[in-house]
């Protein structure tokens, strides 16, 4: 059987020499296309078909397990909104919620400060005695031509956890951030306890003259962070502690 062709072939047609043979060998004049030529764009679509809806399925399954792992890994982060309630609850719905805590628990903007004065709860929230003590230190530094205002006081425990999170999001640990800012439930600044000054040069001076109203500086990386250490006024204030790690009250 001559099989040699050299005409073109089309899509889904058969070769000229595949042909009917009539009783005598001869082929036939109607060419007949090779058994399932004649259906080969029918099977082809649906095949081609089955090929795209599995490719839709599975590109649809991939998105849903790339969303679910980008999920939980912004979730796992320190700064992601989550709720508070294991850090105490207490704050404003917005820190509690997990975001951006307010003046009731205590926030100042970056680089705010007010004056001891300011009715805000980041002052008014202090310890009595400590803010007692500001208000002297406060009074003979202004005779040394300088303010000593309140950079952070007070804070509600939503809002301690919420500057957890960020520090662990900024200093890349537990560990690290432990450095610079207390759980909800060891902070001082929680307990009204503790207070940070501003501007610097006021901070350097309440330094330097603090021990007198019995305030002292309590770490030797937070030039800004005192407290209230009435025995100071005769002993002078204690050794500071490197940071808040050193810190047995930091221990829980």
């Amino acid at each position: 059987m001559d099989t040699n062709t050299t005409a073109p072939l089309r899509p889904g047609s058969a070769p000229e020499w595949i042909l009917h043979r009539d009783a005598d060998g001869d082929r036939a004049r109607t060419a007949v296309p090779a058994p399932g030529a004649q259906h080969a764009k029918p099977r082809r679509r649906p095949r081609l078909f089955r090929i795209a809806v599995t490719l839709t399925v599975l590109a649809t399954l991939g998105a849903g397990t790339a969303a679910a792992v980008i999920t939980a890994a912004v979730a796992s982060r320190p700064d992601y909104p989550g709720p508070v309630a294991a850090a105490g609850g207490d704050g404003s719905a917005s820190a509690r919620g997990g975001g951006m805590p307010t003046v009731e628990d205590g926030f100042l903007a970056d680089g705010a400060s007010v004056p001891l004065s300011d009715p805000v709860p980041a002052v008014t929230q202090l310890d009595p005695a400590l803010r007692d003590a500001l208000g002297q230190a406060l009074a003979a530094a202004e005779e040394d031509g300088l303010e000593l205002r309140v950079a952070s006081g007070w804070r509600s425990k939503a809002y301690q956890a919420w500057l957890l999170r960020d520090a662990v999001r900024t200093y890349g640990s537990e560990a690290e951030a432990a450095r610079w800012v207390g759980t909800p439930e060891t902070s001082l600044h929680v307990k009204g306890q503790a207070v940070d000054i501003g501007p610097y040069d006021a901070a350097d001076w309440l330094n330097r003259h603090g021990a007198q109203f019995g305030l002292c500086r309590t770490y030797d990386n937070e030039a800004w962070h005192f407290e209230l250490s009435p025995s100071a006024i005769d002993q002078g204030c204690p050794p500071m502690f490197r940071d808040p790690t050193e810190d047995p009250r930091m221990k829980g």
